[in-house]
């Protein structure tokens, strides 16, 4: 790993513009579950059904409360980000990265200290109003919830509330995905972090930063762009994120 880490850091030091791509990888370390694999939520009695936009339209207060039970199993009240969060956030901070790209929901980039987040697949801790658009903190509406106002509503205009996640069927906030094929496009090296990249149309991005780029990928697993990447480290990202930042200020 050691050739690999020191080409990692000898590309993202030597560039002018540089993002990275988040996936479930990077927060798994904070005990938030990925929705596929062994330990994935997809097998802890969930189904990927009942949380499509159909079903939310057809069936607004039996999505909530699956909502609620799925919401409850991922993110716990005490999560918090892990070494990988704040070694991305360090090399924005340090004007390595520009921005990160994120398939995640948990906000644990921005909490991290991450300030030009993109959220490809919105955020757990939003929700928005059906009627009005208009957004709201989710931890109320999710009390509300639980307290038997199923579903919850708009305090503004009574419409009815819904996770500002994109659900199955769903297609990605469109200023975000915009904004991601952007950075993408004009990276000098783009950097895939804890992703499998088979998801749709986030797995993309790579594709598109490589025709101009340099492709880097620090996954434990191999991906199906491993064979275009530039550098293709295969390792924990808590591990290699925070020793790239070490070597990247001792520079």
């Amino acid at each position: 790993m050691d050739d690999e880490l020191t080409a990692l850091v000898d590309a993202l030091g030597s560039v002018e513009r540089a993002v990275a791509l988040t996936g479930a990888g990077v927060s798994t370390a904070s005990g938030i579950p990925s929705f596929r694999g062994e330990d994935g939520v997809w097998g802890r009695g969930f189904s990927p059904r009942d949380f499509e936009l159909g079903r939310f339209e057809a069936d607004p207060a039996g999505f909530w409360r699956d909502r609620l039970e799925l919401h409850e199993t991922m993110l716990s009240d005490d999560v918090a980000p892990n070494a990988a969060h704040e070694a991305l956030a360090a090399l924005e901070a340090d004007g390595v990265l520009d921005a990160v790209i994120t398939q995640n929901i948990d906000g644990l980039h921005g909490a991290a200290g991450s300030a030009s987040v993109i959220e490809l697949h919105g955020s757990a801790n939003r929700v928005v109003c059906r009627g009005c658009g208009r957004q709201f903190d989710a931890a109320p509406a999710r009390e509300r919830a639980r307290d038997g106002e199923i579903p919850p509503t708009c305090v503004e205009c009574g419409g009815i509330l819904k996770p500002d996640v994109v659900l199955f069927g769903e297609e990605l906030p469109r200023e975000a995905y915009r904004e991601a094929r952007r950075l993408a496009d004009d990276a000098d090296a783009f950097l895939a972090v804890g992703s499998s990249l088979v998801v749709e149309p986030a797995a993309s991005l790579p594709v598109r930063a490589a025709r101009t780029g340099r492709l880097l990928i620090v996954n434990r697993d191999a991906t199906p762009h491993s064979s275009r990447a530039d550098v293709d480290l295969r390792g924990d990202v808590t591990d290699v994120l925070p020793r790239v930042v070490e070597r990247l200020r001792a520079d």
